[in-house]
């Protein structure tokens, strides 16, 4: 069982809150690659086929979040949480379906990846991840056009979604994934909200944007403060971060991405230095299979997912001064291994032999060629670059 963190180890992050409008004064990314920002942006400039193509489509898309109605977990709701508080995320957990066999189904029973169409009469997780795809749109159409909307929309959406007394909703997750019959919500739900980490990349976008307001760069920062305090502390947040598969890597990561956000980089350090060699031990196998992920009716699609969690793990580690990508435990698993195990089926030189009851897609392996390339010199990542289509420019 891993050790908790403790809260006295996260109190002076909640004093820090008061100087988020200072922080916000320089650039500070947390999982985009800022140099490839950077180069898209000058190909851009100089009028680069390829990159004004990926503007254009971008651009497109931000514009339509300029139509985009506010977000947030109080508008469309139709189910209340147990609490009473239209303010409280809610969702239903997607694998759980009512028992034929009980005349009103209760217990639900769980069908491993078949989603339970009831989940969708819920709107709580499409408006928590609507408002972060948009942000993050929003503040790349910023930071390739300098357009002053593009912020100010990102601004007004953030102040009705976190802010807004009317609107905001509460920093935690606490009837996630509930199951009917059997609880109010699970720890699993977590892995919901791992959108949220496309917000502190978005405000760096914006960081030269009047736009965006020093009331709502102080008020999201201390939202999320808040919610990382609910992560470390509540029942829920424990057992998520006691999970041994998927969902605790992807807690991992959003911990670790949001106490960056918030200013303690010594834990976000320390809780990367203790966790990541214990999760590889149980999570990896000497030849880069993930046999908790491959156990799942939908093997291929949680190895990626999984893998693409460790990735932006390691991309972390890059900002806190820890190699991830070359960590290892003593017999030698780690992230490398795991990448060459995938890579001849995203290659299509091996026949996926894992059940997988869905089509198999290869955009989350591609991303983690992406994230990977250039790490590890042995392994020939161009192969999939020529065979599938290009990533963005900035990815």
């Amino acid at each position: 069982m891993l050790k908790h963190v403790t809260l006295l180890q996260y109190l002076f992050v909640v004093l820090l809150v008061d100087m988020a409008s200072h922080a916000f004064a320089q650039s500070n990314y947390i999982l985009q690659d800022e140099q490839k920002l950077t180069n898209a942006k000058k190909q851009y400039q100089a009028g680069d086929a390829d990159a004004v193509k990926a503007v254009a489509t971008l651009l497109t898309a931000a514009d339509k979040a300029l139509k985009a109605e506010p977000y947030s977990v109080t508008l469309r709701k139709t189910r209340m949480a147990p609490s009473g508080n239209p303010h409280d995320y809610m969702s239903q957990a997607p694998y759980w379906w009512a028992d034929p066999s009980k005349p009103d189904g209760k217990p639900y029973i769980r069908k491993d990846g078949e989603r339970n169409p009831e989940i969708y009469q819920l709107h709580d997780d499409t408006q928590l991840n609507d408002l972060c795809t948009d942000v993050k749109k929003l503040g790349l159409a910023y930071y390739f056009t300098g357009k002053e909307e593009y912020a100010q929309k990102a601004n007004y959406q953030l102040k009705i979604f976190f802010i807004d007394e009317a609107t905001r909703m509460n920093p935690n997750l606490n009837y996630a994934q509930y199951v009917p019959g059997v609880n109010d919500g699970r720890g699993t739900g977590i892995i919901e909200s791992r959108a949220l980490t496309n917000i502190p990349d978005a405000f760096a976008m914006m960081a030269g944007s009047k736009a965006l307001t020093d009331d709502v760069k102080a008020g999201v920062k201390t939202w999320f403060a808040e919610y990382l305090k609910w992560l470390i502390t509540s029942k829920g947040g424990k057992d998520e971060h006691d999970a041994q598969n998927n969902h605790g890597t992807i807690y991992d990561m959003q911990v670790i991405d949001f106490a960056i956000f918030t200013g303690d980089t010594k834990f976000a350090h320390d809780m990367l230095k203790k966790q990541t060699v214990l999760r590889m031990d149980t999570q990896f196998t000497l030849e880069g299979k993930q046999p908790l992920e491959l156990a799942r009716t939908k093997s291929w699609g949680y190895s990626c997912m999984n893998l693409d969690g460790w990735c932006k793990l390691a991309i972390l580690g890059d900002r806190l001064g820890i190699d991830l990508w070359h960590t290892t435990t003593k017999d030698g698993r780690g992230i490398e291994k795991c990448i060459t195990y995938l890579l001849p089926y995203l290659l299509k030189q091996k026949q996926w032999e894992y059940k997988q009851i869905e089509p198999i897609g290869y955009s989350e392996m591609l991303g983690i060629c992406t994230a990977a390339n250039g790490k590890y010199p042995a392994i020939d990542f161009k192969t999939a670059f020529a065979m599938y289509p290009k990533t963005q420019p900035w990815q």
